[in-house]
């Protein structure tokens, strides 16, 4: 493994720039970070586990992104968090490559998966044609595999002397050596490299692709509009086009000030020709890009919210009030009876009742809402089954709508 310059590293380069109450407020600030990230992307992976089987190929891509969020906020920031309130970079140059190579690969991670999402969301609007056929299913666990391998492999090659990872100005964290430019070809190259295919490229892609999509559903949206049609489907695809652009612009607009000063710096010989602090504000809003994910997710997507709510309701069913079972049983000619099991706090009660089948259209509207009334208290429907659902009863039966982070 080449260490470059990294052995002659002196211990002020470790040593904080910041003055001790900055240092403070900079690891606070990252336990925020880490604090929000670890709760919004967390509930993210429990929900998307809870509905595992019910998931399409395609979400994978978003269950990726918040697995790397999540990674990235125990694994790396707790180091930060640390040296923060020491006032020094722990562990030196060991610490320092972990913390640099491990932040760079889940950074460039980040990076393709929203690239990737964009473009296939595109694909998906556009022509549907070409993504119904080329990624559904297996290909898209191999994209996620892909972005994986390419963001690893790009991110060692410091490791072995193309590029080096160095403390930042301000000595809190470790990123790679941007004026590594002025050292030597092998550095400039991938120093050049990193910034044109590994950033301008994806950013370029995510804009056009989104705006291409924005475009293309008002179009739409406008005629339907212009022929008096009025459909559900416009405004749920609207939300969800919202809900990507929201993503995509946010973790662009969270990386370009950091993106900029280090491309700044690429170009300035002299030692100190920023202030730590001009370094520390960029830094510390690209890891906000981590927090923001989930709160989209919740704010655009209904099944989302539903699913949260029952996930809650069913570790604290107080919070509830009363919920309600429902059980159709159709195996039998005849009347088909319901049983409606009705729980209140600890206690449970359940009545059957013999309905025709020419009232069961009817009276099946009790299991579409989310929650009822019953007696005039409200009950919430969290669970139930039915069994050999009648012709008759698919009218009434509520479409399930796609995972919260369908694409």
């Amino acid at each position: 493994m080449h260490l470059n310059s990294s052995d002659n590293r002196t211990a002020s380069e470790f040593t904080s720039k910041l003055t001790p109450t900055a240092d403070i407020c900079v690891g606070l600030t990252i336990l925020s970070v880490v604090l929000l990230s670890v709760l919004g992307n967390g509930l993210v992976l429990v929900v998307c586990y809870r509905r595992r089987k019910k998931m399409v190929g395609s979400e994978l891509l978003c269950v990726n992104l918040a697995v790397v969020d999540f990674l990235c906020c125990i694994c790396f920031y707790p180091l930060s968090i640390i040296s923060s309130f020491n006032h020094t970079w722990l562990g030196e140059n060991v610490t320092c490559v972990y913390y640099g190579l491990g932040c760079y690969i889940f950074g460039l991670c980040g990076m393709f998966t929203i690239t990737a999402i964009s473009i296939i969301r595109y694909l998906k609007t556009c022509y549907s044609l070409v993504y119904a056929v080329w990624l559904e299913g297996a290909n898209i666990q191999l994209a996620c595999c892909a972005i994986w391998f390419v963001a690893a492999l790009w991110s060692c090659f410091p490791l072995f002397g193309w590029g080096e990872y160095v403390p930042e100005p301000y000595g809190l964290s470790c990123t790679v050596a941007w004026r590594g430019y002025h050292t030597s070809a092998k550095d400039a190259f991938y120093v050049i490299c990193s910034f044109a295919f590994f950033t301008l490229v994806p950013v370029v892609f995510i804009m056009v692709s989104q705006c291409q999509i924005l475009y293309k559903v008002y179009r739409f949206s406008y005629s339907l509009s212009a022929r008096g049609i009025r459909n559900n489907l416009r405004y749920a695809e609207k939300r969800l086009t919202m809900m990507f652009f929201c993503i995509s612009l946010g973790f662009v607009i969270a990386w370009a000030p950091y993106a900029v000063v280090s491309f700044l710096f690429i170009f300035h010989k002299e030692n100190r020709y920023m202030a730590p602090e001009g370094f520390v504000f960029p830094a510390l809003f690209a890891k906000s890009s981590h927090i923001y994910n989930p709160f989209i997710y919740f704010y655009f997507n209904k099944t989302f919210q539903q699913e949260l709510r029952c996930m809650i309701l069913s570790f604290c069913p107080k919070f509830g009030g009363n919920r309600v079972g429902i059980h159709i049983a159709t195996g039998h000619p005849g009347p088909y009876p319901i049983h409606i099991q009705l729980q209140e706090r600890n206690h449970i009660q359940k009545k059957n009742f013999g309905l025709s089948q020419d009232r069961i259209h009817s009276k099946s509207k009790v299991t579409h809402p989310s929650s009822l009334h019953v007696h005039g208290r409200p009950v919430y429907a969290c669970w139930g089954s039915v069994s050999k659902i009648t012709p008759s009863l698919l009218d009434s039966k509520p479409a399930k709508a796609s995972l919260p982070v369908s694409i």
